[in-house]
């Protein structure tokens, strides 16, 4: 049998059995970051779609920002919740916005303007279709102004920017 890489847009498939709602334990590979945004043991979370991730990174106009945590605070109130998974909603980011960048390249029309969608702390996503320097190109064209730290790039003030939740 001839296996056949699954394209980006196939990826975004919505996962049967999800959205999923779990009880928090120590064990999960989301654990220290979910203890961040206030879950504790025993707190219900929420393991989403990836096409409940591209909506909200679709609805992210031009001179606003959004991270990870801005992600899932949102899907958090959706659905009622202590915390959002941040391990699949960074994996659906992540493949969102190579989705997008699938799309583009055939239709030359965006309708997932992905680089507005920032790691923790306003940090850009090397991840992201052209790594990290073609996100700080996309972001300078819209105003940003983009600061290296270290080996990473951060928007300056990224919070200014946040989208409101």
């Amino acid at each position: 049998m001839v296996y056949r890489k699954k394209s980006w847009q196939e990826k975004m498939a919505d996962k049967d059995g999800f959205p999923k709602i779990l009880k928090l334990e120590s064990n999960f590979p989301c654990y220290r970051s979910v203890t961040k945004m206030g879950a504790k043991i025993g707190d219900p979370i929420v393991l989403v779609n990836p096409s409940e991730v591209e909506t909200i990174m679709k609805s992210v106009k031009k001179g606003k920002l959004i991270t990870i945590y801005e992600i899932c605070k949102q899907l958090s109130i959706k659905y009622n919740v202590k915390a959002c998974c941040t391990l699949t909603t960074g994996i659906f980011i992540m493949i969102a916005a190579n989705a997008a960048e699938e799309m583009n390249t055939e239709s030359k029309i965006i309708k997932n303007p992905y680089w507005r969608t920032l790691k923790a702390g306003g940090y850009l996503n090397e991840k992201y279709p052209g790594g990290s320097n073609a996100q700080k190109d996309l972001l300078k064209k819209e105003g940003f102004k983009i600061i290296q730290r270290g080996k990473k790039y951060q928007v300056a003030d990224f919070e200014k920017y946040l989208v409101n939740i």
